[in-house]
């Protein structure tokens, strides 16, 4: 008697995508050790961003008819070196919505980062930071909610898991911070990071989200922004370590995540998880709801290893992410605890005045000692995202995903 014909391309489609997984991961440098769990190729910048090479790949591909569209309308607005004044730098925040040309902006600008970006999930407030000398873009920030569960950042807090539940509205975590090219040769994303810390951010949150609803539990959260997190991309950060201006503290290391996540999967094999479990009837599938996030993703592709029955644990993949906090409330902690119900911001600037003081700092001493951002031209951006290429100047930093 034959098989029936509901097993073989269960068997067939099972034992290819068993092959396709070992072979993506052998083709970006990972092993396995003897129990089954990844070994990263290296833990340098370098070797982490070749890791994300295919995966950035494939972005670029799915965005080339936006960029060829996009490009010759927006290239303006990224500047090449000669037509920036160090001396003169003046940043301005502007908060912007989906459906405009300053959102356009904002994704054609990300698709030159060596990290694919993310599109965050729940709240979010993005930014592009101008420079008002020249209306050229300086940056990118964009905030959205955090994941509930962080090490670093819990420990950092002090709290317990019923505290985390009700006042985690209180954090945004930073998935997008940094600055394009040449800005970002002139130390501006120290800049765009420490802007991330002054009142425009705190009043747009307030103005925003200070009076939503909790959409499970129906409950007025009258939420305050005390605390903003981030994590560093390609694992310490050059960047947020020791970024002080005159004592005050703009992020503080909070330590490194467990190196575990899903960036190592891009869509394409993702989706394919997915149908696999599609086909297998598993509750994951469809089992996307508010809420789950990037944890939903998570719990899906596990689903899908386990029933693959793959050894050992896929998603650790051992590529630790240095966690920072920056805290907008000098007493953020103790709010997030509970302790205390009255935020202080009486040490946010405004943000004209973290541009002068980041100026003198970082900005106008490293053009002084490396003027080679005068050699960028604004065709070298076009570069970077048509040929998906890199130039002498690297993209600034982006975090791709969700992490624990």
């Amino acid at each position: 008697m034959g098989k029936s014909s509901n097993v073989i391309p269960a068997f067939s489609t099972a034992s290819k995508l068993k092959r396709r997984i070992r072979s993506h991961l052998r083709t970006l440098g990972f092993e396995k050790d003897k129990r089954g769990d990844l070994v990263p190729p290296a833990s340098t910048k370098d070797s982490i961003r070749t890791i994300h090479s295919l995966h950035r790949a494939d972005v670029l591909k799915r965005n080339a008819d936006f960029a060829n569209w996009q490009l010759p309308k927006l290239k303006r607005y990224f500047a090449s070196g000669h037509e920036i004044d160090p001396s003169k730098i003046q940043p301005r925040l502007e908060l912007i919505r989906s459906g405009t040309w300053q959102s356009a902006l904002f994704r054609l600008a990300t698709l030159s980062w060596s990290i694919p970006v993310s599109a965050g999930f729940g709240r979010r407030m993005r930014y592009v930071v101008w420079d008002q000398q020249n209306e050229k873009l300086i940056g990118l920030i964009a905030l959205g909610d955090p994941v509930f569960n962080l090490k670093a950042r819990d420990e950092y807090v002090g709290w317990d898991i019923e505290a985390r539940r009700q006042r985690l509205v209180n954090i945004l975590d930073a998935y997008v911070l940094g600055a394009v090219p040449p800005y970002n040769s002139l130390l501006c994303g120290k800049l765009v990071a420490c802007l991330v810390r002054t009142d425009q951010i705190r009043r747009d949150f307030h103005s925003k989200y200070g009076q939503t609803t909790g959409i499970i539990s129906q409950q007025a959260k009258r939420a305050k922004l005390v605390m903003v997190t981030t994590s560093s991309a390609l694992g310490r950060s050059s960047v947020y370590n020791r970024l002080k201006i005159n004592g005050d503290e703009y992020f503080r290391s909070l330590g490194f995540t467990g190196g575990w996540g899903h960036f190592h999967v891009p869509d394409e094999l993702f989706w394919d998880l997915r149908g696999y479990l599609r086909s297998n009837n598993h509750k994951y599938v469809d089992g996307h709801a508010f809420g789950d996030g990037p944890n939903w993703r998570l719990r899906t592709i596990r689903a899908a290893l386990d029933a693959l029955e793959f050894r050992g644990d896929l998603l650790r993949h051992g590529i630790q992410r240095e966690v920072f906090a920056c805290d907008l409330a000098t007493n953020a902690s103790r709010i997030l605890r509970g302790e205390r119900k009255r935020p202080i911001f009486n040490t946010l600037k405004a943000v004209d005045e973290v541009g002068e003081l980041a100026k003198e700092r970082w900005i106008v001493p490293r053009a002084e000692r490396q003027p080679d951002y005068l050699n960028w031209d604004v065709a070298n951006f076009e570069t970077l995202i048509t040929a998906g290429t890199s130039t002498q100047m690297r993209g600034p930093k982006i975090k791709h995903h969700r992490r624990r």
